[in-house]
Formats: structure tokens, C-alpha cells, sequence
């Protein structure tokens, strides 16, 4: 008969410590040094010593001079968990987690030709919201999402700048070379933050969800009426949707482009647009 005492239950204790070792790592901080492992984990130095060491010498962690990064084989048998995954079964989850902690709508949008679309949504449970629906057509131009969609695919944002920009309200760009500004700010910061762009006294802001190839799939967004979402609040909800686009990549096998170049975490702040331009 197995014993149900404590050296049975041991092994399950060092798979928590890797679990966490592991969870350290994301997409923003793909390289981490020990001192950045052990201040993430509370773990003892010696023991993120031991067992990064170990997980080094099996593969799971890749060392980069001084710094460490998730190992190529785990890459490897992820392979198989996301072969033929319905990226909407991964995003819907997530979607209604983040509504249900911030209590506004969250909607994740899809280019189609030179719109945006909305493939995915978990509304907002208060009486007063942006009217939204699974399968409308948007500019591309105005609002968070365009955004982001625009930030990360070249010959997208190509299209849209030769074709006319739509003055949607009075705070709509229209002007090429700002937009051009506003997209290449969004791209630097990781997400965009606009208010107003599409229809007057709505808010958003949006991240974006790449693939194992680090090409682009859509973009994560809250939305809401500017009353509840004045820019401080969509300030504080950065990281919040960060953490949730962020979520969906890993959990899809997905890597952002930038990552090998070194792209600059986001602070929380709103994105500086250009003078003249919009927020």
C-alpha cells in the first residue's frame, strides 16, 4: 500500500516550484536573469539556482549569456495542443473573464479586406454601452482596434493610407501622415488608447494577438461609454488587457515580432500621439 504521507506528496512540491519558475516568463519578459526569476517566484536563491539548472540541462530553459528564456523543446510539445485549435474557443474564455473584471464589453476584432471585424464578444452587463455585434464591419482608420490591426501589417496600413479617411466625428484622423504617426506610436507602446475616434463619447483601447509566427491575429479591446471610461481608467486597464491578449497568444502558440528586438514594456501609460492628433 502507498503511504499518503509527506514524501509522496514531495514531488508535487518541486512541480510547483518549475510551474512557477516556468510562469515568470512571458511575452513581455522572455529573457529573465536569476535574480529576475527569484524575485518573481519568492523562491530561495539556492533553490532557483538548482532548479533552473536542471531545467537548462533537460531543455526547458535555454540560457542566453547571463539571462535565461523558455527552451525550444517546449515549443516542441506545445506543437500538439494547438494543432487544429479554434482560436475563438481560446478567446471567448478569456474575453468574458475580462469582462467580468473590469464589467465592460470586450470584444476581440479580425481584419477582413479594409474594415475590422468583431468575431468575438462578451458584452457588458450595464444598461448603457456601445452598441457592438459579432460580425459588424468597422473602419479601420478610427478607433483602438484599427489601431492595432493597422500597427503590425504593413501593406494593411498601405491600403487604408490610399484610401480616403472618413471623418467620423471631430476627433477622427483624417490626415495621413498622423495616422501614420498614431500607428507607429501604437506599435511602440504595444497597445493604443483612443477616445472618441469612431463615435462621440465611446472609449477603447486594444492589444494585439500574434501567431506562432508571429504574424498578427486580431486585437483584444475594451469598449465602453467614455463616462466610465475616461482616460485614467483606461489607463489603469492596461495592463489588465495586456495580461488577457497576452493569454491568448501563449495559449494559441503564438510570439510577438518584436520580442527579439527588445520591445519596451509598457508602463501603463497612454500612448503620446503626435501634436495635432487625437487621443
Amino acid at each position: 500500500m502507498v503511504s499518503s504521507g509527506t514524501p509522496a506528496a514531495a514531488p508535487l512540491l518541486v512541480l510547483k516550484k518549475i510551474s512557477d519558475i516556468l510562469d515568470a516568463f512571458s511575452l513581455r519578459k522572455p529573457e529573465l536573469t536569476l535574480t529576475d526569476i527569484r524575485e518573481a517566484t519568492g523562491l530561495p536563491t539556492s533553490t532557483v539556482q538548482r532548479l533552473v539548472g536542471n531545467l537548462v540541462a533537460n531543455g526547458f530553459l535555454d540560457k542566453v549569456g547571463d539571462h535565461y528564456r523558455v527552451g525550444l523543446k517546449m515549443a516542441f510539445w506545445a506543437a500538439p495542443a494547438t494543432q487544429n485549435l479554434d482560436r475563438l474557443e481560446v478567446v471567448k474564455p478569456v474575453l468574458r473573464d475580462l469582462r467580468d473584471k473590469l464589467g465592460e464589453t470586450v470584444c476581440f476584432f479580425e481584419a477582413s479586406m479594409n474594415y475590422r471585424v468583431c468575431v468575438a464578444m462578451a458584452e457588458t452587463r450595464h444598461m448603457l454601452r456601445r452598441e457592438m455585434k459579432v460580425g459588424r464591419l468597422l473602419p479601420l482608420h478610427a478607433g483602438s482596434a484599427g489601431r492595432v490591426l493597422l500597427a503590425w501589417n504593413d501593406e494593411l496600413l498601405r491600403d487604408v493610407l490610399a484610401d480616403s479617411l472618413d471623418q467620423l466625428t471631430e476627433t477622427t484622423i483624417t490626415d495621413r501622415s498622423s495616422l501614420s504617426a498614431a500607428v507607429e506610436q501604437t506599435r511602440r507602446d504595444g497597445y493604443a488608447i483612443t477616445t472618441g475616434e469612431r463615435q462621440t463619447g465611446a472609449s477603447g483601447l486594444s492589444a494585439p494577438v500574434f501567431d506562432s509566427q508571429a504574424d498578427l491575429l486580431g486585437a483584444v479591446t475594451i469598449m465602453g461609454p467614455t463616462l466610465r471610461m475616461p482616460l485614467e481608467v483606461c489607463e489603469r486597464w492596461v495592463e489588465d488587457l495586456l495580461a488577457a491578449a497576452e493569454q491568448v497568444t501563449r495559449m494559441l502558440g503564438g510570439r510577438h515580432p518584436d520580442d527579439a528586438a527588445g520591445r519596451r514594456t509598457p508602463s501603463g501609460k497612454a500612448s503620446t500621439l503626435p501634436q495635432g492628433s487625437p487621443s
